[in-house]
């Protein structure tokens, strides 16, 4: 028997090595988890299978871990280091024998009693072949159906036809001083260790591959069962003069049109195709902090993927890293404009379903979507959707559509067993596939729907974009944020769909404005954003090479020093190297004369960048203002900032969804500069550095908010100047006076001229009480609207100030 074992262990081992590709996650446990590969290592797995030892052994080789085939010895005591939960199921049987992790368990424990100086570590590892969640109702059992513990001939299949998609995901060790400490008695030590590692497989199994899917039919008949739905067909057959049947068939193509048809294979094929895709289109994907989703998915959350809008390259790009993170890909929320031949039914097979602009005046539809959404939340899939509804076409965060968001909170009160979490997520690139086309509909061109010509003509330009960006942002814990903003939320709480409470609409809109502040906590800086930053804030778009590089390390050396988010990443490399890789996107031009070279914006690229500065502009506001009073008078206190900001930042938050500025971050920024010899920082007062080099890097940081305050400046003159002036009339004379104002000074940021962006301002105004609004929407002047104006003209430039009085 032993003689067998072994000539299995041997072939799994070279089919291992021949058949099978693994990934590995956490890509640096050893890092990640703090293990010491001295120490003695056991590894409680789901399955005894030769299959995943080899698979397992294989990883420990590469990570330098102790070897799973071998024992590991505790004092006197020898015990084999793979301990598994499950045996197989025999060939021609339905029930496994007892699994001997039991008794090892126990060894293990007496061992370490005997030995209380040795220390211990016990690693669960999931095994995963492919990600099929397999069926609810599976028909007739076949070689390659799912199985969790599959019989050696089912098995020998499922590494032959998967083997390429096996994935070995490490855990967190099990504190075993802690376990010895709570359990006095050592022989009850083993069965608390096999109960925790039986639900922490449960749940990375659910994690992993999702809940168990339905035939297409059999969800459809649940959700035109459900209560709701029935009263829906009634009416719809009511009010449009049809029978049952054929309301109750209209019901039935709507559900067809929303809804996912969620396939594993399909997914398989579009992993290597994206995998293609991503090699050729970029230099590679940074992803940071995906460890806090996958812990919320251990601990079995509902998670909720909610990211900004940038590219149609988001859908692809989030699910393939989500996947490649371990976990199952989520149904997407994705517009029925690209419900178009053949992209339809690949991205429904994905797990996409599709969502109409508007629900106006069509009842049925409102219902059998809100149902559909609620089944896919009760059945435990994760979800992802774009709360800005449509992709950003300047670069900002667009104002939260909340339609979405106040159905997942409706869901929640029909009694959802599970926490939900959502996650938000920046994403961000050195380049924009569409942004040629965002700048033309800027102008005045209309969209153009997706379509199958659309797709073939973007195939035929792949070209290297540079790098794509994804980070996770701070989780929003929505029953946690209910139970401390809306205590009484759970009286809501029904089976089925209830009248909307009072408070959810309140609820829902701070809810997406706290998404949209942790997207952009959680935002990436890169070399184009930067360089971006940095060049529109020149004459000419243009610095030499050294200054362009001293700029460059001056910004990321404050973006660590004076942090504003945890959240924010940048690039590992130094600034040079960073501007060579900026130079092959070919966005840049190099000017040579005999001084050396000179840095310019391509004249194509530089209404375009106004995009790129757009990602991260709400980084710099703070420091930009701080280092403009400093140019302006050369010593600040440190009261004075606060002063000064304590009237823009509200107005700053509003626009860019910003957090409340944090304890010590204008301190940070002022110590930061002090550290760059741009000033001397006593703690109180700040004293400009007056020498050329200090005075030029604060004057082109306190440009970079500089078309910001312009806006705001405009649109203060023309209240003061005409007292009570109707909304519509504000509105348009604002636009006018933008647009003269971006002749005379070369403005080409499609923002400042942006009619939405003022409507928001205006609002916002509204909102901090520097306004007051009539019924008849006449604007009235409050007490801070002079303040406002006040330190607006600290700020900006004489000549601003000059072209907006002329043309009043």
């Amino acid at each position: 028997m032993r003689l067998i074992s072994q000539c299995l262990n041997v072939l799994a081992r070279w089919t291992n090595w021949l058949l099978v590709k693994s990934k590995l996650l956490p890509e640096d446990p050893i890092a990640q988890f703090e293990l010491d590969p001295n120490l003695p290592t056991f590894y409680v797995t789901r399955l005894n299978s030769y299959a995943d030892l080899a698979a397992l052994d294989r990883m420990c080789k590469q990570l330098g871990l102790p070897s799973p085939m071998q024992s590991q010895k505790i004092g006197n005591t020898e015990v084999p280091r793979f301990i598994a939960m499950q045996n197989p199921t025999p060939l021609f049987s339905n029930t496994a024998k007892p699994s001997d992790a039991l008794q090892l368990s126990k060894e293990i424990f007496h061992a370490l009693k005997a030995n209380p100086e040795t220390k211990a570590q016990i690693l669960p590892v999931s095994v995963f072949w492919g990600r099929d969640p397999g069926k609810e109702k599976p028909g007739l059992a076949t070689l390659l159906g799912h199985s969790l513990t599959p019989s050696w001939l089912r098995k020998s299949f499922v590494v032959l036809f998967s083997g390429r998609d096996n994935l070995v995901r490490f855990s967190a060790p099990i504190d075993v001083a802690q376990l010895m400490n709570d359990k006095a008695d050592v022989e009850e030590l083993p069965q608390k260790l096999l109960r925790v590692a039986r639900v922490h497989f449960r749940r990375q199994q659910l994690a992993a591959t999702g809940p168990k899917l339905p035939s297409r039919e059999a969800l459809f008949n649940s959700i035109l069962a459900a209560p709701n739905i029935k009263k829906a067909i009634a009416e719809e057959a009511k009010s449009k003069g049809l029978s049952h049947h054929e309301a109750r068939l209209n019901a039935q193509e709507l559900l067809d049109e929303i809804a996912a048809n969620y396939s594993d294979a399909m997914v398989r094929v579009a992993d290597r195709v994206l995998t293609w895709l991503w090699n050729k289109l970029y230099n590679g994907i940074e992803v940071k902090y995906a460890d806090q989703v996958r812990t919320l998915a251990d601990k079995g959350h509902e998670i909720i993927y909610v990211p900004c809008h940038r590219s149609h390259m988001d859908y692809l790009l989030l699910t393939y890293v989500i996947y490649h993170q371990g976990l199952v890909p989520p149904h997407i929320a994705a517009g029925v404009n690209l419900n178009f031949f053949p992209a339809g039914g690949i991205f429904r097979r994905s797990g996409a379903f599709f969502i109409r602009r508007s629900f106006a005046g069509n009842k049925l539809y409102s219902a059998v979507f809100k149902e559909y959404l609620s089944q896919l939340f009760i059945k435990g899939y994760s979800v992802k959707f774009y709360t800005e509804g449509g992709r950003s076409r300047t670069g900002r965060l667009l104002p939260p559509k909340t339609g979405m968001l106040a159905m997942t909170m409706q869901s929640m009160l029909r009694g959802i067993d599970r926490p939900i979490s959502i996650v938000p997520v920046y994403i961000g690139y050195e380049h924009v596939m569409e942004i040629n086309t965002y700048l033309k509909e800027l102008a005045g061109s209309n969209k153009k729907n997706e379509s199958v010509l659309g797709v073939f003509k973007a195939i035929k330009n792949l070209r290297n974009y540079g790098r794509g960006y994804l980070n996770f942002g701070q989780p929003i814990h929505l029953n946690q944020y209910l139970n401390e903003h809306q205590p009484d939320w759970r009286q809501s709480i029904t089976a089925d769909e209830a009248p909307k409470p009072q408070w959810l609409n309140g609820q829902v809109a701070n809810v997406a404005d706290q998404i949209m502040t942790n997207i952009n906590a959680s935002a990436a800086l890169n070399v184009i954003n930067l360089l971006a930053t940095i060049l529109l804030s020149n004459e000419q778009f243009a610095l030499s090479r050294q200054k362009l590089i001293e700029q460059l390390r001056f910004y990321m050396s404050l973006q660590k020093q004076a942090k504003y988010s945890d959240y924010v990443t940048q690039p590992n490399e130094d600034a040079e190297a960073l501007l060579e890789h900026a130079l092959k996107l070919e966005k840049l031009e190099v000017l040579q004369d005999s001084l050396g070279d000179i840095i310019t914006i391509k004249e194509k690229e530089r209404t375009l960048f106004n995009y790129y500065r757009n990602n991260i502009l709400h980084l710099f506001a703070v420091p930009s203002v701080i280092a403009q009073m400093l140019f302006n008078r050369y010593e600040v206190t440190l009261q004075e900032c606060e002063e000064k900001l304590s009237t823009l930042y509200p107005l700053f938050a509003k626009e860019w969804f910003l957090t409340p500025i944090r304890e010590g971050y204008i301190q940070d920024i002022l110590n930061s500069f002090a550290d760059h010899k741009l000033i001397s920082f006593d703690g109180v007062k700040a004293c400009t550095n007056k020498d050329n080099s200090a005075l030029t890097k604060l004057e082109m940081l306190g440009k970079v908010c500089h078309l910001t305050l312009e806006r705001y400046a405009i649109t203060s003159s023309l209240i003061l100047k005409h007292q009570d002036i109707k909304r519509a009339e504000l509105e348009s004379e604002s636009e006018i006076l933008a647009n003269r104002l971006g002749t005379l000074h070369g403005i080409k940021s499609p923002e400042f001229f942006d009619k939405k962006v003022l409507s928001n301002f205006i609002n916002t105004l509204r909102e901090q009480e520097v306004i007051s609004i009539s019924e008849q929407q006449t604007i009235s002047a409050a007490a801070p609207l002079n303040q406002l104006q006040q330190h607006l003209n600290d700020l900006l430039p004489a000549r601003i100030w000059q072209s907006i009085h002329d043309t009043l």
